[in-house]
């Protein structure tokens, strides 16, 4: 927990949900922050978590952090700048002050020239976030805590510096971003509508019951394309709505060197806005040739 108590509070259950509208600004990570009742300037205010039964002190930068890191999973820390545009740091400023909390943990380090550290939300991390929404729905933005694949946090901590490019490219538009959705959601979506029918049925093999026909209505229902009867997936999407009104989603991926084959030949085209993702390893550099692979749990260990 943090010091410094301030005589404001953001207490879920006896604060007026603000305007998700207000205060709008062109800053790419505010998107994540637009819905939740949580501190937004520089002086640390009260936060109570009544899950935890306990206390926090966070000013805005805190917040755009921790909800930043929970809405793509992992961040690589360097990506988090500070309000002065200072990289973040897992042992200074916000980011150490945020793991010093048990609010984010260190997954592993990226090896990108200076060994950053990629991050991702503890449970209590993301609790924060989830039990301040505001009142009335808003976005729905989507939160995660803790990492998944160890193989693939190299690739998955470029997506946030892929969504900056992207959204600064759509918000020099004109558009209003509503929020980003990790291909996660959008499988499970997929996977959902695959099993609908084998649900509750004793009978059922576990195989889809799906026609080609409905696997591609589905697809364009939810602006996805179909490339060699396989439904392609981005990394995120980018939801927004244009300056006429409109409604429209962004399909981003970030490519590496390791997009071969059919792979490759199916995400270039399915139409997705693609960027160029650097070889960067988890772990250590390509000299560590023999050593055996890391572990992520490890990474707190480096921080001592």
């Amino acid at each position: 927990m943090f010091d410094g108590l301030d005589p404001r509070s953001h207490d879920s259950r006896d604060r007026e949900a603000p305007d998700p509208r207000d205060a709008e600004t062109l800053d790419p990570r505010d998107v994540f922050t637009r819905d939740l009742d949580l501190p937004r300037g520089l002086e640390r205010e009260r936060v109570h978590v009544h899950a935890h039964g306990e206390d926090y002190h966070l000013r805005g930068s805190e917040v755009r952090a921790l909800a930043t890191i929970g809405a793509f999973r992992v961040v690589a820390a360097d990506d988090l700048r500070d309000d002065h545009g200072r990289p973040g740091d897992i042992r200074h400023g916000d980011l150490e002050r945020l793991r010093s909390a048990g609010l984010i943990r260190a997954v592993a380090p990226l090896d990108r020239g200076d060994r950053t550290v990629i991050v991702t939300l503890t449970e209590r991390g993301r609790d924060i976030l989830e039990s301040h929404r505001s009142r009335g729905g808003g976005s729905g933005q989507t939160f995660y805590a803790g990492a998944l694949k160890s193989r693939e946090l190299s690739h998955d901590a470029q997506l946030y510096r892929a969504y900056e490019r992207a959204a600064a490219r759509l918000q020099a538009q004109g558009a209003r971003i509503e929020r980003v959705v990790l291909d996660y959601e959008l499988k499970r979506e997929y996977q959902q509508f695959l099993q609908e029918r084998n649900r509750n049925r004793s009978d059922s093999d576990g195989r889809p019951d799906r026609s080609r026909d409905e696997v591609k209505q589905w697809a364009a229902e939810h602006d996805l394309t179909v490339v060699n009867e396989r439904v392609q997936f981005p990394d995120f999407r980018i939801e927004y709505e244009r300056p006429d009104g409109r409604r429209e989603v962004d399909n981003v991926e970030v490519t590496t060197l390791h997009y071969r084959g059919s792979h490759a030949s199916g995400k270039a085209a399915a139409g997705f806005t693609r960027f160029r993702g650097s070889t960067a390893r988890v772990g250590g550099s390509s000299t560590d040739a023999g050593s055996p692979p890391f572990d992520p749990d490890v990474a707190e260990e480096l921080l001592r």
